[in-house]
Parts: structure tokens; sequence; C-alpha cells
């Protein structure tokens, strides 16, 4: 009973909520690496990791486009409409919404199956014939899994409006652990086929854990089926759009994964090993917050609160940019210890470890600028604003897709770019250097999104308390230049005591780095009286205050 209470308990603010968001996300990265460790470790950088990846294209197209970005962003706000004002047809709202978004998924699935063959080939037109069928087969197999993160997408919807972001937050974390008992107990019996199997579970139980959730908020499952029903037609409205938006982002990784396969073996591997890694800061900070704020925003819109909704939005873009940028910094000065420590084992060679932190470093370039893109994008979504978002997204697609193709081309031989990225990540007797214009393209890509969101904002909205924003901005910036020359320092010391290339080393400028350089950036933004250092200093005083008081009852 004490456990279905916890698991059922709401949160009363966006700092709370973003609070358990960044602990379970933190959680589910750490399992994501373990992930990724496992992987490298059993497969390397080469052609049945490469198979693994290329599977995920079109269930993730599918994933992306129809549920995350589609149901979920416009079930909740049409869901929150209804709720403040009826809640019996709210929740017949939810019921027809499951119910035509399940057929519609399973459609959309069995035709995939059928012209499966096509479209990998298309995707990977580098695969030899033998990966091709492989590849068919389990992507066959992994158009399964969008059937029950389609069901889950409801639940999560109503989950995030009654702020019941616990529950909600285990969701991630149990399907990287499906994927590990696959890597670990099948993959061995059936090789990559036993970790899709692995996917599968993972899926199904992102499902069931917030299934009695969503009972508990009061769904009540009710077998109605009715396109022309109360909301449907809204949502239709708002997903279109926003469709076309996520349909060009994921056509952009099938290009890229299409580029890839034609580079050398492992290069589909290299870079979304490396991509994963960029993804934890982004999962934890960036998506954190913007899921935790996207309900207040969108009841803020609701109820006509502008000025409330403008202090919820620069509240949370401060917070954003307070964490995001010195974990930018510290993952581009640490980026080999990092792949030395989670991927250069087993299988995976010196050579695919060096272009993997090559590729990390690059992808730095943009982290604070993809992070801030969901938040931004969800402003969007609260007052029902699903074009903008599709038409920026159009447009960097149009960029990278370009930008990808000038760079592996720029990088085919010697010249000003191919010198400065090999002395720059010191890639001596590496003489394909082509995979790293992937992760180039997509972080100058992500900083232009990042650019045109910020503009369109401003015309929708005018000045969203951009001062408070800019006060903050430069103070991180200068700390996270400090934090990262304590980095260096204790980088330097460590050296003068174990040789370099040793593991203790490694981890010590890992550990000891981190630390270091955390530490020195909170003391300097404090010292720079930061609004954010000053409110987190204030929040961890009332939560050990409020510790010894329950400790002395």
């Amino acid at each position: 009973m004490k456990i279905h209470r916890i698991f059922n308990s709401q949160t009363r603010t966006v700092h709370h909520a973003a609070g358990i968001l960044i602990i379970s996300a933190l959680l589910s990265r750490v399992l994501g690496i373990a992930r990724d460790w496992l992987l490298a470790k059993n497969l390397g950088a080469g052609p049945d990791l490469d198979i693994y990846f290329a599977v995920f294209r079109i269930p993730d197209f599918l994933y992306h486009v129809i549920i995350s970005g589609g149901i979920v962003v416009a079930f909740l706000p049409i869901f929150a409409d209804f709720f403040s004002k009826d809640k019996e047809e709210a929740w017949k709202f939810a019921s027809n919404a499951l119910n035509i978004f399940l057929l519609f998924l399973v459609v959309l699935s069995l035709a995939l199956f059928i012209f499966a063959p096509v479209m990998v080939k298309l995707i990977t037109p580098g695969f030899t014939s033998a990966q091709l069928d492989q590849t068919i087969l389990l992507t066959r197999i992994m158009l399964l899994s969008p059937i029950f993160f389609g069901l889950s997408s409801i639940f999560s919807g109503i989950l995030q409006y009654f702020h019941r972001f616990l529950v909600y937050s285990f969701a991630p974390i149990l399907y990287n652990f499906g994927i590990i008992l696959g890597i670990l107990f099948l993959f061995p019996s059936f090789g990559v086929r036993g970790i899709i199997y692995g996917v599968l579970f993972g899926a199904f139980m992102h499902f069931m854990i917030q299934l009695p959730a969503a009972i508990s908020c009061g769904f009540k499952y009710k077998p109605i089926f009715n396109l022309g029903g109360k909301g449907i037609k809204q949502v239709l409205i708002l997903m279109i759009p926003r469709t076309l938006g996520v349909a060009g982002s994921q056509i952009n990784l099938m290009v890229m994964t299409s580029i890839a396969s034609t580079l050398a073996a492992g290069s589909i591997s290299i870079f979304n090993l490396a991509q994963n890694l960029q993804n934890i800061p982004i999962g934890i900070i960036g998506v954190s917050f913007a899921v935790a704020v996207f309900a207040p925003l969108s009841r803020n819109f609701a109820e006509g609160a502008k000025g409330e909704f403008l202090k919820n939005f620069s509240s949370t873009f401060r917070q954003v940019i307070y964490m995001i940028f010195p974990f930018s910094f510290l993952i581009f000065i640490l980026r080999s210890q990092i792949v030395e420590i989670i991927l250069k084992h087993g299988e995976f060679s010196h050579a695919s470890a060096q272009l993997a932190s090559a590729s990390l470093g690059l992808f730095c370039l943009g982290i604070w600028a993809i992070s801030l893109s969901p938040l931004l994008s969800r402003a969007f979504f609260a007052f029902k604003d699903t074009r903008t978002t599709a038409a920026a997204v159009f447009f960097t697609v149009t960029l990278n897709i370009i930008l990808s193709f000038y760079f592996i081309k720029v990088l085919n031989s010697e010249g000003f770019l191919y010198d400065t990225l090999g002395n720059a990540f010191r890639l001596e007797g590496i003489k394909d250097l082509r995979v790293l214009g992937l992760p180039l393209a997509f972080a100058i890509s992500g900083i232009f999104q990042f650019a045109l969101l910020m503009f369109f904002l401003y015309k929708k909205i005018g000045d969203f308390h951009l001062r408070d924003i800019w006060n903050s901005t430069y103070k991180i910036i200068l700390s996270s230049f400090v934090g990262s020359a304590a980095v260096y320092s204790s980088s330097y010391l460590i050296s003068l005591f174990f040789e370099k290339e040793s593991l203790w080393a490694v981890y010590l400028e890992a550990v000891i780095g981190s630390l270091a350089g955390i530490s020195v950036y909170f003391f300097t933004t404090h010292l720079l009286k930061s609004p954010e250092a000053k409110a987190i200093k204030s929040r961890v005083v009332a939560r050990l205050i409020r510790s010894k008081t329950v400790w002395r009852e």
C-alpha cells in the first residue's frame, strides 16, 4: 500500500517535477550507458552493430512521427481543455483517442511490415545482401514496439496532466532494462535477434507500468470509436504539422544512416554511439525540464495567464542553461576518457574509439542548443501552434542534409577541414575521417534550429524576459570557462602521478575532473550572484532543514 501511494504521488511545482524527471532520466541514461557498453564490448563497431542501429530507423520513424511527435504533443493540451470543463467528457475523449490511435498504429505497422524490404534498401544502400536480409527480418520484428509505445503515450499524457511524474519516469528505465536483459541473456543464443526481443520486452514494460497509475487517476476504458468525436478533430489538426516536422527529423536520421552505410564499416555504429552519449545531458536536462513545464504552460495558456506563462518559461529556460552549459564543456574536455570508459572494451577497436571521441566532441558544439529546443517547441505547443516548429524543423533538416553531403565530400581528401579536425582531435594514423562530417553537420543545424525557434517565439509573444535570460547566460558561460580550467588543471596534476594511458589515470581524470569542474563552476556562479545558483542553494538548504525536522520528530 505504501509503495502504491509513493508511485501515485503528485508533484506540486515545476522544480519538483523536473527534479524527479532528472533523477529518473539519470537512472535511465546510466542503464543506457550500460547498454552501449555491452553493445560495444560484444559487437564492436562493425557490421552486426551497424545492423542493430539500422533496425531502429523504421520503427523509430513510426514512434517519433506518430507517437512522440504527434499523439503526446497533441493529446495533453486537448485533454487539459476537456478536464477543466467536463471530467466525464475528458475520459471519453481519452478512450476514443486510445482506440483510434491503436487501430491506426496496427494498420501502419502492417503496411511497413510489407514494404520493409524496399525501405531498408533505401536506408542502407551500402549493406551487403546478407546484412540487408537480416536487417529486414529484425525490422519486421521491431514493428511491434510502436504499438506498445502508442498505448503508453496516451497514459503518459494523463499522468503528466495529473503530475504523476514518478511512475511516468520509470517507463524509460524499464525500457533500457529490457534491452540489457536481451544483451545479457538472449544475445548469446540468438545473436542480434535476441537483443531485439529485449527491446520488445522493454517496450511492453514501458506501457504496463503506466496503466495502473492512469487507472488510479480516474481513467476507465470505454469501447468508443468515433472519428468525429469531440476533440479528435482538434488533435488531428495539431498533429498534422507537428507530424510533418518530426517526419523531417526522422528522414534526416535515415539519410544520415544511408550516408554512413556507404562509408567504412562501423560508421553507423560510431555515429549512433556518440550521439547516444550526446543525448545523455539532453535527455536528463533539456527534455526533463521541457516535459515538467509543458502541463503548466498549457494550463497557463488555457486560463489566459500570460504573465504566469512568461514567468514559467523564462525561469525554466534559465535553469536549463545553468545546467547544460557546464556539462557541454565537461563532456567536450573529457570526451576521450568517457569513450574509453564506456565503449573501448572487447571488440571495440582503438581507431573506432578515437573516431567516436572526435564525433562526441563535435556533437558537444550543439548540445546546449539542442537541449533548449524541446522547451522552445513546447512553448509553441502550449498555445496549440505546431506549424511554426514544423517549419523550423523543415529548414533545419534541409540544412543538415546539405551540410552532411558537403562535409563528407570535403573530408574525403586532405584539405583545411580534414587537417583541422585531424589535428584538433589527434587522429594521426586514421585516414578516413568522413564519418566526422555527420556530427559536425548535426551540431551546426541544431544551433540553426534553436535560433529559428527563438526568433519565431519572439515574433509570436514578444519579449519573454530576454534581459533576465541574457544576464544569467553571460555569467553561466564565464563560470563554465573557469570550471573548464579546473578540469584541465586536475588532469595535469593526475598526469604527474600516473601514466597517461593507464586505466587509473583515465578513471581519476573523469571522476576528479568532473567533481573539480562542477564545484568550481557552482562556486563561481555563486560569486557572480547568479539567481539560478542562489535558487538551487535555497532549495538544498530548505530540503536539509525539512529532513532534520522529520528526523527529530
